[in-house]
């Protein structure tokens, strides 16, 4: 088994011993028939005979879990462990022509099993593809996100956002409520759970407007970069984030409305 993409400092090694354990595993078992030929295959589960497992002596197969790949499996790797288990399908594709040595699977277990060391080499097997599984894994799911600015308490009057500022955060009020003004004057509040600060983030543009606590707040800061990632990579977030900043257009403008109306009362 390869790692697609960059690999950990330790896979190479680990990838090269166990790619050696197939073949001592099997040693002295006779196959179960002659060597499967099969062209380019978008996937083998569904054309291997069951009940066997398969030493692979000649192509390359990719594996894939939800239609992403993660790793590859080389010539002396063994292909058929994962039959009958319920595990996450993981669907194994050639693109070009294989070459797949049989046997039978209980036939290969008891072999294995009669001799201590062919258990042990069997499990050291075993726990190295999970842990190169593993590492696959973890190397393409999104890191976890957590601000490295933490959390913030913040005085009644304290300004959080200050008009014409670089935007270089967002924010979230966790605790208490603040208010948006654009050149002193009111425009608009800031409750808890909202996010804000956003805009500028999204446009490049400097602050155009000020956001200052109304009361006692507990405020968690977003640096720009770590944002910009969490909405490319959780659609819900966005679209909470568009649906917000709706309804503060929405309220700026019957606000706009309501001043233009005061404006022509005679």
């Amino acid at each position: 088994m390869y790692l697609l993409g960059e690999q950990p400092a330790y896979a190479d090694t680990l990838i090269n011993r166990l790619q050696n354990l197939p073949a001592r595993l099997l040693q002295g078992l006779a196959p179960s028939g002659p060597n499967l030929e099969y062209p380019a295959v978008d996937d083998l589960a569904s054309v291997l005979p069951g009940n066997q497992l398969y030493l692979l002596e000649n192509g390359l197969l990719h594996g894939c879990i939800d239609e992403r790949a993660l790793f590859y499996l080389h010539e002396g790797d063994l292909v058929g462990l994962r039959q009958g288990i319920e595990l996450p399908l993981c669907r194994l594709r050639s693109d070009g022509p294989l070459s797949l040595t049989p046997y039978l699977r209980s036939a290969v277990f008891a072999h294995i099993y009669a001799d201590p060391e062919r258990s042990e080499l069997f499990l050291q097997y075993l726990v190295g593809q999970s842990a190169l599984l593993s590492d696959a894994v973890a190397r393409l799911k999104q890191p976890e996100f957590r601000s490295t600015n933490g959390f913030q308490r913040v005085a009644s009057g304290e300004v959080l956002i200050q008009q014409g500022d670089e935007a270089d955060h967002v924010f979230v009020i966790i605790a208490g409520h603040a208010e948006a003004f654009v050149d002193g004057h009111k425009v608009g509040d800031v409750p808890k759970d909202e996010i804000f600060g956003a805009m500028a983030v999204f446009t490049g543009e400097k602050r155009n407007a000020s956001v200052i606590a109304s009361e006692a707040s507990t405020v968690m800061l977003i640096p720009k970069d770590q944002f910009l990632s969490l909405t490319q990579s959780n659609p819900k977030i966005a679209h909470s984030l568009i649906a917000s900043m709706a309804r503060r257009i929405d309220l700026l403008n019957k606000q706009i409305t309501q001043l233009n109306s005061l404006k022509n009362t005679p």
